[in-house]
């Protein structure tokens, strides 16, 4: 028996990096999972590649966080598959660095509306749902876990749209851990520090081409540095705590962001 064994398990972001480790693990588990993401070939994909091991407990959805329509469509299709919805990973996350006096309207909104609105979202529909199917066998009413980062506990000069909304996921897990309370919701969250996925990468091309760094890999390098493990992380460094927040380990935790960043920052 996994910690998670035949809880229904709804991830965003999940067609690469954190999110497909997150539902993978899951799997391994024993949960049931539905791999979500506004990439329809890449998640599905996904959920191909774990079909041959986990069989039927796999399934995958096309959404863009931004819409609500599409949430809600996403969580429908888990439900019709599942039957329900136990837990529900708000990870899907983007970025676009730009040295602070070039950042526009365009820049901000396009980040703000996926890493901040698309968290709301994603919290306000799987809570309806929650809500709606009344707890699990186990007692279990739901859980709600967001992805924050590490740039969330401080500004860094060329991502300020991105820190700001991870700062808002923060805000917003507390708002919404105080609110579902009542309904034995909880909501809590982690916070990744470096790690070594595709987003990175594309992270790493557009602090060149802006200046602020002047070879691949200089700006990880840079950013680990500081990093007590001495080590920029993997998607396997992360999942051990995302698996716990899934489980009734953590079930007296509410409003919470777990740090997971090697010790990067202390707070």
């Amino acid at each position: 028996m996994g910690r998670v064994t035949d809880r229904v398990c709804l991830v965003t972001g999940a067609a690469r990096g954190i999110g497909r480790a997150i539902g993978e693990a899951l799997l391994n588990e024993g949960a049931k999972v539905c791999f979500a993401d506004i990439d329809i070939d890449g998640v599905n994909a996904v959920a191909d590649a774990n079909r041959a091991q986990h069989g039927d407990r796999v399934t995958s959805a096309q959404v863009d966080v931004t819409s609500r329509a599409q949430v809600r469509a996403m969580v429908a299709h888990t439900v019709e598959t599942f039957g329900r919805i136990d837990v529900k990973f708000n990870n899907a996350g983007v970025n676009k660095p730009m040295n602070f006096m070039d950042v526009d309207e365009d820049n901000w909104n396009f980040i703000m509306g996926v890493n901040g609105l698309g968290c709301l979202i994603g919290m306000q529909e799987a809570a309806r749902q929650m809500i709606a199917q009344g707890p699990a066998a186990d007692g279990m009413a739901g859980k709600i876990i967001n992805t924050a980062s590490v740039a969330s506990r401080q500004g860094y000069d060329n991502v300020a749209p991105y820190c700001a909304s991870k700062f808002a996921v923060v805000s917003l897990t507390q708002s919404g851990a105080r609110d579902l309370s009542k309904h034995g919701i909880t909501v809590t969250g982690f916070a990744p520090g470096v790690v070594r996925t595709e987003m990175w990468e594309q992270v790493d091309q557009d602090l060149m081409a802006i200046g602020a760094a002047e070879r691949p890999g200089q700006a990880m390098e840079e950013f680990s540095a500081a990093i007590l493990k001495g080590r920029v992380a993997t998607p396997p460094d992360i999942t051990g705590t995302t698996t716990f927040l899934a489980s009734k380990d953590s079930d007296y935790m509410t409003g919470q962001i777990v740090m997971i960043d090697g010790g990067m920052t202390l707070v």
